[in-house]
């Protein structure tokens, strides 16, 4: 009995692992195409027409963007073979183990056999029960002979099993010995691609160094205009929300009470804004192909770690004659011509705001409703960077936050 709990444990165990085994591939396997597919979108949206004419800093930006994602790539790869050889050696270890445990048993079992046929032809099994000297130890040695037969058979069964586990996993090992080499193989050749985008990087940063201090001004200049325009939003945010407060209470409607920066709220309102928190990480890009080429929140500049730059939003840069679209129900609540640019598309959602920024073309007007993923307008060319670009806002009320927390896989 002991060995049978024995096996089953080792079995249960090795199951256990396996399974665990297997769900760390796939992780490490989604992880490693999600960052294929952020690389294809770089290709596709910063560099796909090589003649466009950009300034050096978005140059310099676009190419970061594309060490960035390949240096990832790299170590997920790295991580992926490195568990693929760690599954490989591990398996090795239960393969020996199995053999092992397969020539005692079948040494074991070819024993027992050898034993029974001696028996047999000794004494058959009727006079085995006829000599017994009382019906207790008749009824004993039938129970015998009964359990005799099933460990037998519980022992064929046994090899069987390790014998076909044995093979299963033979065959798990050629296939993760040639995807450990298809790894390798495939991480040589992005090893080879980033060193010609760091030698590209290279000689874009050495012609930026002659004239550092124009480099650095041009940086300085960008984070002014963000900040300028981030304001303006802010600004736009605050006098949407006291107008919209200003016309619930016009319409007599039974609302809680708000402030400047707060949403007054009917329960169709608050329902929606319920749906929407709901929702977060899971929406749509407002970009059908996109890269955030700004990051909300403060950061350093990768070419210049002295300077840093601050969004309230996230910058999308995406391909030519894009349309931005609505990333959840809503209404248009405001369409702003901003000084000097393009205009702005503000959503409302409850008491959250979607913003939309650099678009052109419109498709909608103030007081629409829309839809998941219906069409606002054209993303437009951003004259200093030479970048089809937009950016992006979500607000609570007053309150900004981060999209890519809301947005899927920002």
């Amino acid at each position: 009995m002991s060995k049978r709990i024995y096996i089953l444990l080792f079995l249960l165990l090795a199951a256990a692992n396996g399974f665990a085994q297997v769900d760390k591939q796939k992780e490490l396997e989604r992880k490693r195409q999600n960052i294929l597919n952020e690389i294809k979108q770089i290709e596709a949206v910063l560099f796909k027409t090589r003649g466009e004419k950009k300034s050096l800093l978005t140059e310099v930006e676009d190419i970061n963007q594309r060490i960035t994602a390949r240096e990832t790539l790299i170590k997920v790869t790295n991580q992926q073979a490195n568990y693929l050889s760690k599954t490989i050696n591990n398996n090795l270890a239960q393969m020996d183990q199995l053999r092992s445990e397969l020539i005692e048993l079948k040494e074991d079992y070819a024993a027992m056999i050898n034993k029974s046929y001696k028996s047999k032809s000794q004494q058959s099994r009727v006079l085995f029960l006829l000599s017994s000297e009382s019906f207790l130890q008749a009824y004993k040695r039938v129970q015998y002979m009964k359990q005799y037969t099933e460990y037998r058979k519980a022992q064929g069964a046994t090899i069987k099993e390790k014998s076909d586990k044995l093979k299963v996993i033979n065959t798990d090992l050629i296939a993760q010995r040639k995807q450990k080499d298809a790894l390798i193989i495939e991480n040589k050749k992005d090893k080879k691609k980033l060193e010609a985008e760091r030698k590209s990087q290279a000689s874009l940063l050495a012609t930026l160094k002659k004239d550092e201090g124009d480099f650095a001004s041009q940086i300085k200049k960008k984070q002014r205009e963000a900040s300028k325009l981030d304001k303006e939003i802010d600004n736009l945010i605050r006098a949407a929300i006291a107008k919209a407060n200003k016309g619930s209470k016009a319409k007599g409607n039974t609302v809680s009470s708000s402030s400047r920066e707060s949403f007054a709220m009917t329960p169709e309102a608050m329902e929606l804004a319920k749906s929407f928190t709901s929702n977060r990480g899971k929406l749509p890009w407002p970009v059908a192909q996109g890269v955030v080429v700004g990051k909300f929140g403060t950061h350093k500049v990768p070419s210049n770690p002295n300077l840093t730059r601050s969004n309230s939003g996230v910058e999308i840069a995406t391909k030519e004659n894009a349309t931005a679209r609505a990333v959840f129900n809503g209404e248009v609540m405001e369409i702003q011509q901003m000084k000097g640019s393009n205009k702005a598309v503000m959503l409302r959602h409850g008491n959250y705001i979607t913003v939309y920024y650099n678009l052109s073309n419109l498709k909608v007007k103030k007081g629409d409703k829309v839809t998941t993923k219906q069409a606002l307008g054209s993303v437009s060319k951003n004259a200093a960077s030479g970048r089809y670009l937009m950016k992006f806002y979500v607000y609570k009320d007053g309150n900004k936050l981060n999209p890519a927390n809301w947005v899927f896989k920002m």
